[in-house]
């Protein structure tokens, strides 16, 4: 028997980067995991099968309130159970600080949409069924740019910031069940391939002389979902990145 066996998992946006990372990990340590995304389907159905029969891709979109209700719905119809949400799906686009035209209405919505509204709505639908089950716990991506003036656009790390405030307050008010953040600085993944000047700014700079990785992110998920005594915890992964502000 492995360590997370009986145990059943949700990680938004899975299909790839930090998301496909997290629940490669816990399906190796014997999980049942639920992959999702709201567009990418055939790359989550591929993630889902390569992940085993226990395993099952739900599409949702969790900026969709009606959505992000259904898709725990479904888990609790496909496994009568819920152990542990990784909210890690999110979006963002690059717009320079000082220039406040460029960041219009519609991008600072979207940002709030997926990042906040999605993440609470989720969040809020699944902790009725975490109070049932052992150990029930919630960790969300969040950022550094939570935590510091910087990141892709002001609307993400106004955004980022918010979610981990929402954790500190969950935490606080919603136990047993615990609520944690991993907050990374800038990760290679997918959405950030094309940012070379971002990421060579970063090993320029940073203590630990590299972006992270979908693994950096993916261990320090599992080291938060396997302390049963943290809750309320914002764990920078970060290189250092933060040492240097």
């Amino acid at each position: 028997m492995s360590e997370f066996t009986g145990r059943v998992i949700v990680v938004t946006g899975s299909s790839s980067g930090i998301g496909e990372a997290v629940a490669r990990r816990c399906a190796d340590l014997g999980a049942s995991v639920v992959v999702n995304s709201s567009s990418s389907v055939e790359a989550g159905e591929q993630i889902a099968a390569e992940l085993g029969d226990d395993a099952t891709y739900l599409q949702a979109d969790i900026s969709d309130r009606e959505q992000a209700r259904d898709l725990i719905d479904r888990v609790i119809e496909r496994y009568g159970r819920l152990d542990v949400l990784v909210n890690n799906a999110g979006w963002t686009t690059r717009i320079d600080h000082r220039d406040l035209d460029a960041l219009t209405d519609e991008i600072f919505e979207k940002t709030f949409d997926v990042n906040v509204f999605g993440t609470w709505w989720l969040t809020k639908a699944a902790i009725p069924h975490l109070r049932n089950v052992d150990d029930g716990n919630v960790v969300t991506i969040t950022s550094i740019a939570g935590l510091r003036p910087v990141g892709s656009s002001m609307a993400y790390s106004m955004a980022k910031a918010a979610l981990n405030q929402m954790t500190l307050l969950l935490a606080k008010s919603y136990g047993p069940v615990r609520f944690n953040a991993v907050a990374p600085g800038l990760v290679r993944t997918p959405w950030t391939s094309e940012w070379d000047d971002q990421h060579a700014a970063v090993a320029a700079r940073n203590p630990v002389p590299r972006s992270a990785t979908p693994d950096d992110c993916a261990e320090a998920v599992l080291a938060l979902v396997r302390n049963r005594y943290a809750s309320g915890e914002i764990f920078v992964v970060d290189g250092g990145t933060t040492q240097t502000m």
